[in-house]
C-alpha cells in the first residue's frame, strides 16, 4: 500500500531530483532545518497549545504573556546555531520577534479562542484507490455552529500573501476536505481557511463536489506519473536557496538567474503589517 502526502507530491512538482534524494534514496541532508521552518514549527506548536488549553481548562483562555512564554520555551527547546539563515541580513533574534508579532496579532484577532474547535493536528486518511492513500494532518478542525459548516484551518508563516485565485486551486486543504466529508457526511459544507500570520489576514475558499472529484483524479494521475518516472531531473529556482540537498545537487554550481538576490536587493519589507518603531523593538527584543 503506497502512502503519499501533500508535501511529498509538492516536492516532486517542485524538483524531481529532490524527490528522488529524499523519498527514494532516503539521503539524510547535511542541513536539516532552516530558521523559517523552525519559526513555523514553534508558532504552530504554540497555536495548538492555545486551543488545547481552552479545551482542557474548561474554556479558560491563556493570556498573551502565557502564550509568548510558551512560544519562547518552544523556540529554545529545539534551537541550534546550526539552523540555516538564508537571508544574511536577518538574525535569529529577528525571527524570534516575528513569531512574537504573529502571535500578538493573532491574539488580538481571535481571543478568547472559542470558535468550536474540534481537534488540533487531526490526522486524516484518504483512500484514493485500493493501492493508494493520502495521509495528512489538519492544523485545526472547527465546527462553526453559527454558519453550520466545518472549517479546516491552516497557519502560514510565509513572507508572501497569495491571491484568492491561487488558493482556490490549492490542493492540500481541498484533499483534506474530502476526508472531512467522508467522516461527517458528503452533504456537509466545508470551508478552507488559511491564516497568513505575517499579514494578520485570512483567505477562505470552498470546493464543489465536482471540483473534489476532479482533484481526486488529478492526484491519482500525478501519483501514477511519479511511480512510472525513470528520470528525476533537477529544477533550478529561487527555492534552491532553501534546499537541504544543495551539497549533493549537480545543478547547484551551475549558473542560473538567482531571483532571490534580486528580491533581497530591492529591500522590500516582507512584513508590511509589522511596525518597526523603536518602542516595539524594545518590547520584542528578548535575545541580547
Amino acid at each position: 500500500m503506497a502512502i503519499y502526502s501533500h508535501s511529498k507530491l509538492s516536492t516532486y512538482e517542485q524538483c524531481q531530483l529532490k524527490y528522488k534524494l529524499k523519498y527514494i534514496d532516503k539521503i539524510k541532508p547535511l542541513i536539516e532545518k532552516t530558521v523559517e521552518s523552525h519559526l513555523g514549527s514553534c508558532v504552530h506548536d504554540t497555536l495548538e497549545w492555545i486551543y488545547n488549553s481552552v479545551k482542557n481548562k474548561a474554556g479558560e483562555s491563556p493570556s498573551l504573556d502565557e502564550i509568548i512564554n510558551y512560544y519562547i520555551e518552544a523556540w529554545q527547546k529545539d534551537f541550534s546555531n546550526d539552523i540555516l539563515i538564508v537571508k544574511k541580513q536577518m538574525t535569529y533574534k529577528d525571527y524570534v520577534n516575528k513569531g512574537i508579532q504573529f502571535l500578538a496579532d493573532y491574539y488580538q484577532s481571535h481571543y478568547p479562542f472559542k470558535d468550536g474547535t474540534i481537534e488540533c493536528e487531526k490526522e486524516i486518511i484518504i483512500q484514493l484507490d485500493e493501492n493508494t492513500k493520502i495521509r495528512g494532518f489538519i492544523d485545526r478542525l472547527v465546527y462553526n455552529i453559527e454558519k453550520g459548516r466545518y472549517e479546516i484551518h491552516d497557519y502560514k508563516t510565509a513572507n508572501t500573501l497569495p491571491s484568492q485565485e491561487k488558493m482556490d486551486k490549492d490542493r492540500q486543504l481541498a484533499l483534506y476536505s474530502i476526508a472531512i466529508k467522508e467522516m461527517y457526511g458528503e452533504d456537509k459544507e466545508v470551508a478552507l481557511i488559511w491564516h497568513y500570520l505575517a499579514y494578520n489576514q485570512r483567505i477562505i475558499s470552498r470546493r464543489t463536489d465536482e471540483q473534489l472529484e476532479k482533484l481526486k483524479q488529478e492526484t491519482k494521475d500525478l501519483i501514477r506519473e511519479i511511480e512510472q518516472a525513470e528520470d528525476f531531473p533537477a529544477n533550478s529556482s529561487i527555492l534552491c536557496d532553501w534546499c537541504e540537498y544543495k551539497s549533493v545537487c549537480p545543478n547547484w554550481n551551475v549558473p542560473y538567474e538567482d531571483l532571490s538576490k534580486k528580491i533581497l536587493a530591492k529591500k522590500i519589507n516582507p512584513f508590511p503589517g509589522i511596525k518597526e518603531d523603536e518602542s516595539s523593538r524594545e518590547n520584542l527584543d528578548i535575545f541580547h
